[in-house]
């Protein structure tokens, strides 16, 4: 899999990444000052369909962007799981839309356009910005009287494609011929709310629509990387570490690791229910084989020391999951020597392993069997801790890891 989005960082050290960042804002801004866009008087005129220069700019630029997206990733030079995709609170980011909405219409700007103003002295920007302060310290002395509001209706890493079932790149080319189709419509709106005479289009406004409507279908064309396209560009390396065994921890590492305040493990038991119902490791989650892929692009959002264990019965399934998690760049991503039985064998008591061992059982089932649905409360769960136990440590924490916020101008 590439390296795009670049590291920064890497490439650069830690200063000169912010030496990247300042001379893309100090373009970013020369760019918005130049389109007047540090003037509130045109911002606002939008909303009243005199000036809609701001919508056919953002709009411009998100088509754009989205059509030269996903064409990097369909030829397999870009990894679409480390960009930021801003997870969907439904209801809350309908509220704080249309609060964000109203200030925009009264005051005249955004956050980024009321920084451009002031940087140009404008008397409003620095009203303007000092409200947006005031505003996020309120916010922030207040949100615990709301907070299960806040993080309410968590859609997650939630799109259009899967929105309407499609593929991304179906999508793009709705969005791109939906947003030229506005174009023309905002054209045809300022003429008739400012009376004025029948707008020239500039001679290179067809080619690049054009353009984008081409590269919008060969996006269709080629389609998005499947999992196993993934998997197929990183499987001799991938392939690599689980035949040395360098991805399966043993109950000793896995048990250390839930008693390790430093890290956060994720176990991810992807047995079918009624195993998990039987017996589980204390803290486990269920997680199905078919929610693997899906869960996976929600994975990369989790703090850099989160540690991810796989566990099933045996190795087989687990290893098939771990796959399909590391085709979508999950990191820190390990599995459980020998499953459930092999942690059974380590912790439960002698006697039941003696008296409960099935005679004959398949290929990744329980070699014992449980009586009832214990789930957790089986005492081999939740072992004590034991900090003398020596074992070989193969947790080596990944560092490279997808944005965990994101914004905009």
């Amino acid at each position: 899999m590439s390296d795009f989005p670049l590291p920064l960082a890497e490439l650069f050290g830690h200063w000169g990444s912010y030496v990247v960042y300042l001379v893309i804002g100090l373009l970013f801004g020369y760019v918005l000052e130049s389109a007047g866009f540090g003037n509130s008087k045109k911002l606002a005129a939008q909303f009243y369909f005199k000036d809609l220069a701001v919508f056919k700019v953002m709009f411009t630029a998100i088509i754009v962007a989205m059509t030269l997206i996903f064409l990097a990733t369909a030829v397999g030079i870009l990894d679409f799981n480390f960009i930021w995709v801003p997870p969907t609170y439904l209801w809350p980011g309908i509220l704080g839309g249309f609060i964000m909405g109203i200030g925009f219409i009264i005051g005249g700007f955004c956050p980024g356009t009321s920084l451009v103003a002031m940087a140009t002295a404008k008397i409003d920007g620095f009203f303007f910005v000092a409200g947006v302060l005031i505003g996020i310290f309120i916010f922030g002395e207040s949100v615990s009287s709301f907070d299960v509001f806040f993080n309410s209706h968590n859609y997650g890493r939630y799109t259009l494609p899967e929105l309407f079932d499609t593929s991304y790149g179906v999508v793009v080319l709705s969005v791109v011929v939906a947003a030229l189709l506005m174009f023309w419509g905002a054209e045809k709106i300022e003429r008739s709310q400012n009376k004025t005479e029948p707008y020239n289009f500039p001679v290179w406004g067809i080619p690049s629509a054009s353009v984008l409507v081409v590269t919008a279908l060969v996006v269709v064309f080629l389609g998005q990387p499947t999992n196993q396209d993934r998997w197929n560009k990183i499987a001799d390396q991938s392939q690599k570490k689980i035949d040395e065994r360098q991805i399966q921890i043993s109950p000793a590492e896995l048990l250390h690791l839930m008693n390790d305040s430093k890290l956060k493990p994720v176990l991810l038991d992807v047995r079918d229910e009624a195993d998990y119902n039987l017996f589980h490791i204390h803290g486990s989650k269920l997680m199905p084989m078919d929610l693997l892929q899906k869960e996976g692009k929600s994975m990369q959002y989790e703090l850099a020391n989160t540690v991810f264990v796989i566990i099933s019965n045996e190795e087989k399934r687990a290893t098939e999951a771990w796959k399909i998690l590391k085709a979508e760049s999950v990191q820190n991503l390990y599995l459980l020597e020998g499953g459930i039985n092999h942690w059974l064998e380590s912790y439960a008591d002698s006697q039941f392993l003696q008296e409960n061992l099935l005679s004959e059982y398949e290929e990744d089932c329980l070699k014992y069997d449980f009586k009832a649905a214990l789930g957790d409360r089986f005492p081999a769960a939740e072992p004590e801790y034991d900090k003398s136990v020596e074992f070989v440590a193969k947790i080596k924490l990944e560092l490279k890891r997808a944005p965990t916020s994101g914004g905009c101008g």
